[in-house]
């Protein structure tokens, strides 16, 4: 078997609720999904599709390439089974690899045990086999083998990525309490702004959300920011192929002419984190950055925008009761200030988010770790045209 001559089944995974953004960027690179789940998506494929999959998607946490399925009923039963696989075809013999594993067996009560006997028979492989092993350990940097076991039903997969894509690499100083780059991707996804109008963001922290927006209107892929993923500590990689896509992802990146995003915070701190964060991105000069509070963020009012705001909600940081009163004012500065514009906040705090003084138009749901949020949208009606979403970039309720 070479591997990356194989066609097989392709797993990419992501966060719960996000697969159907995650589904509209695979369809958006040419792919038909044969499966849709809620935490993930499915389609066929080679390495090669791999690779451009790792270097493109935004909402993705790994992507996963199908190479063995069979029977295994208890430890011993996997361990066999595995211990025939030609292990050489995938692993180098002098590499380095790592075992992750999804583990529903009723004779196991632990997945690390599940790990351990996979890890021994593709060591006790080598040892038959060449009198040596490649080492083994936890980091994710080089290859990764994956175990998917459910009851008696074992998958093994590739995990082509490695180190989680959920992360998108630009992020040198995470801030207080970030949004994870690939759920604020998924947000701006389920929003209508058009990519071209303003986006206003305050109250940004580490500007994540606004970070974002400027990569999702240039299109600059996350591949950019990254140059090591699992798939090139496999048999048989060659870095022409991770080549062809990184050009690929250079030559795409365009500009905006009059591309208004706005990011503002109270905090100095929050601010100069910003900075060195969309500095790390390449996209420092695409926002404006400001330190003040919410109601004094510059709104462009020769247009219909954008405006973003995910407020502190009381679990992590900031007083619930303190929150009341804030809750109330971005509802008041939206109605008063941004008329003509579409509102969009982010919360964990359902009860905080009532305190807005606005019906939404439509309730999103999100997950942040396990908290369950939503993603409220406002029509601030002044007589001017909503915005549209994009050609192909319909609403997701």
């Amino acid at each position: 078997m070479k591997l990356f001559e194989l066609s097989s089944k392709i797993i990419i995974t992501c966060s719960n609720r996000i697969a159907p953004y995650l589904q509209k960027e695979v369809e958006a690179l040419g792919y038909k999904p044969i499966r849709i789940f809620k935490t993930g998506v499915e389609l066929k494929g080679t390495m090669q599709d791999c690779i451009r999959l790792n270097l493109n998607l935004r909402c993705a946490s790994q992507v996963l390439f199908a190479v063995q399925q069979f029977k295994a009923y208890n430890a011993d039963a996997l361990y066999k089974e595995l211990l025939a696989f030609e292990w050489q075809d995938i692993l180098d013999a002098e590499g380095y690899f790592s075992i992750s594993s999804n583990v529903n067996n009723e004779t196991i009560n632990n997945s690390l045990f599940a790990n351990v006997k996979v890890k021994d028979a593709i060591v006790d492989y080598f040892r038959s086999k060449t009198g040596g092993r490649p080492d083994s350990g936890p980091e994710l940097d080089k290859a990764v083998v994956h175990l998917y076991w459910q009851d008696e039903a074992a998958e093994i997969f590739v995990d082509t990525s490695g180190e989680t894509l959920s992360k998108h690499g630009y992020r040198k100083i995470p801030g207080k309490a970030p949004m994870l780059e690939a759920l604020a991707a998924a947000t701006l996804l389920a929003t209508k702004w058009d990519r071209r109008s303003a986006f206003v963001n305050p109250m940004c922290g580490s500007s994540t959300v606004a970070i974002e927006a400027a990569l999702l209107a240039t299109n600059r892929m996350p591949g950019l920011y990254r140059s090591n993923y699992a798939f090139m500590h496999l048999a048989g990689y060659e870095n022409e192929m991770y080549l062809t896509e990184r050009k690929k992802l250079e030559d795409a990146i365009t500009e905006v002419p009059g591309l208004q995003i706005i990011a503002t915070d109270i905090s100095n701190d929050a601010i100069g984190i910003s900075k060195i964060n969309a500095a790390a991105a390449g996209v420092e000069a695409l926002i404006t950055f400001a330190e003040c509070d919410f109601e004094k963020t510059l709104i462009p009012g020769d247009q219909a925008g954008v405006i973003y705001f995910n407020p502190e909600y009381g679990d992590r940081l900031g007083d619930e009761v303190e929150l009341q009163a804030t809750y109330k004012r971005i509802g008041d500065f939206m109605k008063q200030q941004c008329k003509g514009y579409t509102g969009y906040i982010f919360t964990g705090n359902l009860e905080l988010g009532k305190k807005i003084g606005l019906k939404p138009a439509r309730r999103i749901e999100f997950y942040t770790s396990k908290i369950d949020c939503r993603l409220f949208e406002y029509e601030l009606y002044a007589g001017t045209r909503k915005l549209s979403p994009p050609p192909g970039e319909g609403s997701l309720e």
